[in-house]
């Protein structure tokens, strides 16, 4: 026990650092600033190139969105996220070293054999792939809907709508991937944050108040055309469509698109949404309440 209180402790005063650092003494690779920067170029892109025009620029609930960016990203993992999951993941490895295997045992080939480009591209099509199943599963077990309520909560579509969930989200996202992620181990830091932040920019473009699709690229990579009917109030009646993350490939090889027509001004939502709350304390106690556990 005093192994994992080791562990928690580490991961607190750690990230705690990187976090202070990435604030006060940013560089090239810098996540924090490198989010705010982003997030201003697609809002920018936004005001630019609007696809419903008559759409505030302040749209209902900017605030409450850019709040839960900054949450999800850097105050849950403060809280709670990075001291969780790395527990778990020495936990896991405790439980495989006591019946004789490890998680170098279990690894099917390491990225580090493969040339640099082409280790992140098997990295960002597996992740992706994984996550993909993961968004199904939210939609699909009625435990995991509630939670997942939170991000389809959104009624007006803009760049942060992409980081409005629910702090028990990348718990389930993080576990589901852990195991396939260790079967091609041999990821570096620096490559994970890239392909993570290359998500990061694509999620922030699907939600974006843009009506894009990319052409013959539409049926390889996620975008607005297609990603606001996963948000249509209407769909959700039939448990969703368009799961794709990043790439859109998957919903098109497994059957799961669904594009009748131009989406720019369906209903967003889901049956019974006019009860939700609208503010962040009451979002995430909504699916921790008895009735929905």
């Amino acid at each position: 026990m005093e192994h994992y209180w080791t562990i928690i402790l580490k991961s607190y005063s750690g990230y705690w650092r990187y976090l202070k650092n990435e604030i006060l003494f940013p560089d090239w690779g810098n996540f924090f600033y490198g989010l705010i920067i982003i997030s201003i170029i697609v809002w920018g892109l936004e005001l630019l190139f609007p696809w419903r025009k008559n759409q505030p620029i302040f749209r209902k609930d900017f605030w409450l969105d850019t709040f839960y960016m900054f949450f999800n990203f850097f105050i849950l993992n403060l809280i709670i996220l990075i001291a969780l999951s790395n527990t778990a993941a020495a936990f896991f490895n405790d439980i495989l070293n006591s019946i004789g295997f490890s998680i170098s045992s279990l690894q099917l080939f390491s990225v580090n054999d493969l040339p640099k480009p082409l280790g992140l591209v098997v990295f960002f099509l597996v992740s992706d792939f994984v996550q993909w199943n993961t968004h199904r599963l939210l939609h699909k077990i009625p435990l995991l809907w509630n939670f997942h309520k939170v991000h389809h909560s959104v009624k007006q579509m803009g760049f942060a709508a992409h980081l409005r969930y629910h702090w028990v989200e990348p718990i389930v996202y993080k576990s589901i991937l852990y195991i396939p992620m260790a079967l091609i181990g041999g990821f570096k830091a620096e490559d994970v944050i890239f392909v993570h932040f290359i998500a990061i920019v694509i999620g922030h473009l699907n939600h974006a108040n843009l009506g894009w699709d990319y052409g013959r690229l539409k049926y390889i990579v996620n975008n607005p055309k297609m990603h606001i009917w996963h948000h249509s109030k209407q769909i959700h009646n039939r448990y969703g469509a368009n799961f794709g993350i990043s790439l859109s490939v998957w919903d098109y090889i497994f059957g799961t698109h669904h594009i009748p027509h131009d989406g720019r001004d369906i209903e967003l939502g889901f049956d019974g949404d006019e009860s939700f709350p609208e503010d962040f304390i009451n979002q995430e106690l909504y699916p921790l309440s008895k009735d929905k556990i």
